[in-house]
């Protein structure tokens, strides 16, 4: 058998209502007429949306495909226990050039007791924000069940949630349960579960091309909210020049961001599980042995756990991206 590398895929595009033009004209990215592309899936073990491997001897091949043939080599042992031959991780740059709906995600439990697979626990990276771009992040006041659901009814739901300002390097996790929604002007790297279950609350009275308002899920989401207020929803994180820097961590994934203007060395040996490198801004090199691959924003690189050591070498002045793994 050949020796495992790290991987690129090709993109998965989706047209979204809400969606724009900045995955091509920021990023760069090449999707075709498509007049509204909100996101590009980068990688992405969902069953009926995987990416295709585009690089090396294993070009065309479903992700899943790979996780199933090379085990714990490719995810890491105890990965691959725990999820078996789904990729346990699904990556997207998401471009809003309106609200998406305000909406929810339900919990490994939930989703469990639902047969819908795992839950979706996520977390975003702000790559651009225009003048006044805004999200939604929970809530801003103390609710139950009852006034959420009379905000609703009423119309009124926008004052009972937290209204988020947003800046170029931001981070905002967004656990399982927390009402959420993206705001015009945002593209952001979104890092979460394998899962594409999503309860929608409130689409802005919107209607799609046919006429016709999108569907609610008022009933499935009551039970996934989690109504509790949290003192601070931006994660506040330090970054470290020509090196890597704890953003978050929480049982479903881990993220470092890695920050360099030289060449810096990685050492991935004492780590069972794959790793994804996201390039946020800048481009460069990655390099295992004799062999190298380029990264720039707007693509990630999935570095199988058998890999025990990556070289990066930017080519710009600054080459910045998100590391992530499961411990």
């Amino acid at each position: 058998m050949n020796e495992l590398y790290p991987l690129k895929f090709q993109p998965l595009f989706m047209e979204k209502i809400w969606g724009g033009q900045q995955l091509k004209t920021t990023l760069g990215m090449d999707y075709g007429d498509l007049p509204n592309c909100g996101e590009a899936w980068v990688i992405s073990g969902v069953d009926g949306n995987q990416t295709l491997v585009k690089n090396g001897f294993l070009a065309g091949n479903e992700l899943n495909e790979l996780v199933e043939i090379y085990m714990g080599d490719l995810v890491g042992e105890e990965n691959f226990e725990q999820f078996g031959n789904e990729f346990p991780l699904l990556i997207k740059f998401i471009d809003a050039a309106d609200w998406l709906s305000i909406q929810v995600h339900p919990d490994d439990e939930l989703a469990a007791k639902r047969n819908i697979g795992k839950g979706k626990t996520e977390m975003w990276y702000i790559l651009g924000a225009q003048p006044g771009a805004q999200l939604i992040s929970g809530f801003n006041q103390p609710v139950d069940a009852a006034s959420y659901l009379n905000h609703l009814k009423n119309g009124t739901l926008k004052q009972i949630l937290n209204v988020e300002n947003v800046q170029v390097e931001d981070v905002f996790f967004m656990p399982a349960g927390r009402v959420h929604a993206i705001g015009p002007g945002t593209l952001l790297a979104e890092i979460q579960q394998t899962s594409d279950t999503t309860y929608r609350i409130y689409d802005w009275d919107r209607k799609d091309a046919q006429g016709n308002a999108r569907q609610l899920h008022t009933d499935e989401a009551l039970e996934a909210i989690d109504f509790s207020p949290v003192d601070q929803y931006k994660t506040n994180y330090h970054t470290i020049s020509n090196g890597t820097a704890s953003v978050l961590s929480c049982p479903q994934f881990t993220v470092n961001k890695v920050q360099i203007d030289q060449p810096m060395e990685k050492n991935l040996e004492l780590m069972d599980s794959f790793v994804v490198y996201i390039g946020v801004e800048g481009n460069g090199l990655l390099q295992w042995g004799e062999e190298q691959l380029s990264i720039k924003a707007g693509e990630a690189v999935l570095v199988p756990a058998i890999i025990s050591r990556i070289d990066f070498i930017p080519a710009s002045a600054s080459l910045k991206l998100l590391e992530v793994y499961i411990v």
